[in-house]
């Protein structure tokens, strides 16, 4: 039996990334000029000695190129602006060639030749996609994930990019939120853990290397809170869940090192983040010690407008006092500071700050030093979409991938006989990659069809079918398939998509139906009531379901869905995410058995929307349901369904599977400043090697404010051979129980406490034990 010792409560499995990845990160380290803080300050100082107001609020200024937008203003005058000194950076503008024509517009035709910074959101991926990131969560493995960032690093920065909109880290308790595909779930220990990793995937070991991008965290803060799960709401919230819940994923990336922060759309407690100096200064700047640039989201200080806090000058105003650096193609700050400065509603000194940042930003990537070293045509030709990075692509989306239900091990299917392949999804790449996928080529990306048939169609036949439109509502689907992910309706009825489908299952030894979500169901703007399966979808499976084949449901969803009906009736169930460039392979991957799946989920899955908001790490009430009761009167319950999620938090299941021992403790006391030790041993039990997330749960039964009824910990993932066992230690220390209390002071109160371990937050070990005063 082996014996893994974890040191701390964040250990992870190390996963090895390509050769040309590995390379990759032993990233240069000579630069041109040392940069230290010390000869930074003198630099930006002479160069600032130098510059006009106007120079300076050109520096704030951040345009968009008009490429890959997600917006719906457009720059005008691009060209002209920039030559007169009027932009700072330049977001949404890809390839060398534009980016280096752009760069010698302000370093060839301005004054001081100040040179522009680009951005663009790369979110999973640049060229070569990764699964969203819901679904890169949900292999939880934060080095792998840094090392898909590292990709789409190396891949963006050969083509003129230094700056990248990632990443998300908002948590999200409310699937029907459409961007809680683009962060890592519900919870701030893992969702720190994954933030912290972004950062580092991004940026590198030396941002001046010129393949690192500048790391922008966002949505600062709140965002995935949004009242009702509807975009751009307003959010309400308490400073203790605030600091317990919420903010932990922003603290944890600026801790790795973040260069920049992205302000949220939303008010918090009746003030917008992009006018908050509460948040932006108090916080940020004065509490955390956040030293880099702030810029806000796309024309997000016009939108204080609608906020209702006054007209474009009096918001921009309000904008740069709260500590906004930067303003995202909105243009207020280039067309009004002037004006307010000369009447005393913003001063020199605010000014002066975020020009400052900004400039810094540049000195920190190293553009003074070579404003064109991040355009490089052979980079871009020989490292963007590599074969290496298409293959660890591949691999990647496979992790990603939650097995929900497997009866009578229906899958992995055999690779013989025939498959009928049924559903709008089926035949749809331009689906595959899922939402903010902006820089995408959506006509080369293999549908699941066309992968399937590439990966096994010479030992497999392979039929086809579209059983039905992807929404009955021609309007609703036209929404839900924006931005070229187009599924071209079929105008036949329902009954004769339906019969046909039928018709072909029927040729078939078994049946896999792709339905679910359009990729652009979830992300920005995409908010949901019903987290069904399109009804259209469900009646179609009903169909398939009564020819007799056993059936194997492939769900493309970007949140979590609610399956009920799903789950008792199909027998087998895979969710996939959107994974990506190589989605379509890595799905056949793991449907035929070339890959186990260890996927866990990162959010709950409610049984209904009338659950929601529904999360493992809730508190109790003072009247909470008994356990193993259903509903009780007087009780903390629903009249019309229980209190459970369909799937919760952590959970996932695998070709094979794993017992676990009782915890064993070192001791079951112990003080501040000392540890104690709790193990268990993992055995796979099944016939298949197998990866298995070990969960580290534990509850503080006394505090002196409420406290979870679980809260995760740590976690180990583990690669297990058939009847192999081993044995994990996990040390805790009165840190990892600290929280923070009513007057907002992070402390372990001394006590009484469970520790709980399992493959999922519901089915779990259990311990106890005493922090001591």
């Amino acid at each position: 039996m082996n014996k893994l010792i974890i040191p701390t409560m964040a250990a992870v499995l190390c996963i090895t990334a390509p050769a040309v990845t590995q390379a990759q990160r032993k990233v240069k380290k000579e630069l041109t000029r040392a940069q230290t803080p010390t000869t930074m300050d003198a630099f930006i100082a002479d160069l600032m000695g130098k510059m006009t107001l106007e120079e300076k609020i050109g520096q704030l200024n951040l345009p968009t190129g008009g490429e890959a937008t997600t917006g719906s203003v457009v720059s005008n005058d691009l060209e002209q602006k920039i030559k007169a000194g009027q932009v700072g950076g330049v977001f949404s503008l890809t390839t060398p060639q534009r980016v280096r024509k752009a760069q010698e517009m302000a370093v060839n035709h301005t004054r001081l030749k100040i040179p522009l910074i680009f951005g663009q959101d790369v979110i999973h991926g640049y060229k070569t996609l990764f699964p969203i990131p819901l679904g890169l969560s949900a292999t939880w493995d934060p080095d792998l994930i840094e090392q898909t960032a590292r990709v789409a690093a190396t891949e963006a920065s050969a083509d003129g990019l230094n700056w990248a909109y990632s990443p998300m880290v908002d948590i999200s308790r409310d699937p029907r939120w459409g961007r809680i595909s683009e962060g890592s779930g519900e919870d701030p220990y893992l969702g720190s853990k994954i933030a912290a990793a972004m950062v580092k995937g991004l940026q590198g070991n030396n941002l001046a290397a010129n393949n690192t991008l500048m790391a922008c965290v966002k949505h600062f803060a709140l965002y995935g809170a949004a009242e009702a799960g509807r975009d751009y709401n307003t959010t309400d919230m308490s400073l203790n869940r605030m600091y317990n819940e919420y903010l932990p994923p922003y603290k944890a990336a600026i801790d790795a090192g973040a260069g920049s922060i992205m302000t949220s759309f939303n008010d918090i407690n009746g003030l917008p983040a992009t006018a908050n100096p509460w948040l932006l200064t108090d916080l940020l700047r004065k509490q955390w010690g956040f030293t880099g640039m702030v810029v806000t989201d796309y024309t997000a200080i016009n939108e204080l407008s609608a906020h209702g806090l006054g007209d474009l000058q009096q918001v921009s105003a309000l904008a740069l006092n709260a500590g906004v650096d930067m303003d995202m193609v909105g243009e207020g700050f280039l067309t009004t500071l002037k004006q307010s400065l000369a009447e005393g509603k913003v001063t020199e000194a605010a000014i002066d700050r975020a020009c400052r940042m900004v400039l810094e930003a540049k000195y920190k990537l190293g553009l003074f030093d070579d404003p064109y070293k991040y355009c490089s045509e052979e980079r871009a030709k020989k490292e963007i979409l590599s074969a290496a990075h298409l293959d660890f692509a591949r691999r990647v989306a496979a992790q990603s991938f939650v097995l929900l239900k497997n009866e009578n091990n229906t899958l992995p299917l055999k690779k013989s006989g025939t498959v009928a392949l049924i559903g709008p999804l089926a035949n749809t790449g331009s689906n595959m990659p899922g939402t903010w996928s902006v820089n995408a080529d959506l006509k080369n990306t293999p549908s699941l069809l066309a992968g399937m048939q590439e990966v096994v169609g010479k030992e497999v036949k392979i039929v086809h079918a579209l059983g039905a439109n992807l929404i009955d509502d021609a309007a609703y689907q036209e929404r839900a398939t924006m931005f070229g992910r187009e599924i071209p309706r079929d105008n036949r009825s329902e009954e004769e998509l339906v019969k046909e489908a039928v018709n072909t299952a029927q040729q078939a030894d078994v049946i896999i139906a792709a339905l679910g979500e359009s990729s652009e169901m979830t992300g920005e703007s995409s908010s949901r009531t019903d987290l069904n399966i399109p009804a259209v979808q469900q009646r179609l499976l009903e169909a398939l379901l009564k020819t007799g084949k056993p059936v194997v449901l492939v769900v493309f969803a970007g949140r979590p869905l609610t399956l009920t009906w799903e789950q008792a009736h199909v027998p087998a169930i895979l969710n996939v995410w959107f994974g990506g460039t190589e989605a379509a392979k890595a799905i056949t991957d793991v449907v035929f058995g070339d890959v186990n799946p260890s996927g866990k989920l990162t959010a709950t899955f409610p049984k209904n929307v009338g659950q929601i908001p529904l999360y493992y790490s809730h508190k109790n009430t003072g009247r909470p349901l008994e356990e193993g009761k259903w509903f009780s009167k007087f009780r903390s319950n629903y009249l019309d369904v229980d209190n459970e999620p369909l799937y919760p938090f952590g959970y996932g299941l695998s070709y094979t599977t794993f017992n676990y021992s009782d915890i064993k403790l070192s001791k079951n006391t112990f003080g501040v400043g000392d540890s104690i030790s709790a193990s268990v041993t993992v055995t796979n039990t099944g016939k298949r090697e197998g990866q298995e997330v070990v969960q580290w749960y534990t509850h503080d039964v006394v505090g002196s404010i409420t406290r979870p009824v679980k809260e995760l910990k740590g976690f180990q993932k583990l690669a297990l051979k058939p009847g192999e066992s081993k044995e994990v230690v996990f040390t805790i220390s009165a840190d990892d129980l600290k929280f923070y209390n009513a007057e907002l002071k992070y402390v372990a109160e001394p006590g009484d406490f469970e520790i709980f371990v399992g493959g999922n937050s519901r089915d779990v070990q259990t311990a106890k034990f005493t922090l001591e005063p």
